[in-house]
């Protein structure tokens, strides 16, 4: 599963390096987390779900729905609302869906059609089984999983766009990311981790108009699994109010 990462660029910075249209909104310009109308993300290195975050997606533009879809980051609530579903934060939690299964999904069958995402991060964080406590409870060890270079990681996901009823307030947009087997050593942190989307596959991806290939619903490769360091860090990133650099420094 992915329920916690870190991400440290901003929009305006990711959208110049992969040559995208920024449309974040500006923080003076958008409202609190409540509202339909998110917030621009920031560095955050404890990010959770209902969080605000960065997404980037392929569109045509609503003026004219006939030329190139273009790359565009939006930012989006993290737990995806189902165009169907009656309100926001009464149903399940979906901010991870199973690769595997998602088509199949009542939740997720339209947005693996048409409305698939990427999701940026610089690493995301797993914890393990540990030792029990001395009150002979068990504890967990949490770990953070990042690109030995340095480089930032592109997830796959999904998105919606949820309209409120009976009301002016601007449609919400959310977002979950797919989850697959863990492939090689990231095994022994967890059985599952979220689906790495190399840039190779982009287009394809995030392609609006033509289903994906089967293929890219499949766990990551070796070599890049082989890739990814696995750093034993802090408990501090246990607390969600926690945030900071010092959540990803090595114990």
């Amino acid at each position: 599963m992915c329920g916690r990462y870190a991400v440290t660029t901003d929009p305006a910075k990711l959208a110049a390096e992969i040559d995208a249209v920024d449309e974040v909104p500006e923080p003076e310009d958008s409202t609190d987390l409540d509202s339909p109308t998110p917030r621009a993300p920031g560095p955050n290195y404890n990010v959770a779900p209902t969080t605000t975050v960065m997404t980037v997606v392929k569109r045509h533009s609503p003026d004219d729905p006939d030329d190139d879809p273009l790359l565009r980051i939006r930012a989006m609530r993290w737990g995806l609302v189902p165009p169907w579903a009656k309100e926001v934060g009464k149903g399940p939690l979906l901010f991870n869906a199973r690769a595997e299964t998602a088509a199949e999904k009542s939740s997720f069958r339209a947005s693996v059609r048409s409305k698939r995402c990427l999701v940026p991060m610089d690493g995301w964080y797993e914890w393990k089984k540990g030792p029990l406590d001395p009150k002979g409870k068990p504890t967990k060890i949490p770990f953070y999983m990042t690109p030995e270079d340095g480089t930032r990681l592109f997830m796959a996901g999904l998105w919606s766009v949820w309209h409120p009823k009976g009301t002016d307030a601007p449609p919400l947009l959310s977002c979950t990311i797919l989850t697959t087997d863990a492939v090689g050593r990231l095994r022994e942190v967890h059985d599952r981790m979220p689906l790495i989307m190399p840039y190779d596959n982009w287009d394809d991806w995030l392609d609006p108009d033509h289903p994906a290939p089967g293929e890219l619903f499949a766990p990551p490769p070796q070599p890049l699994a082989e890739a990814i360091e696995i750093r034993e860090v802090a408990p501090l990133v246990n607390r969600v109010s926690n945030n900071g650099p010092e959540l990803i420094e090595p114990v």
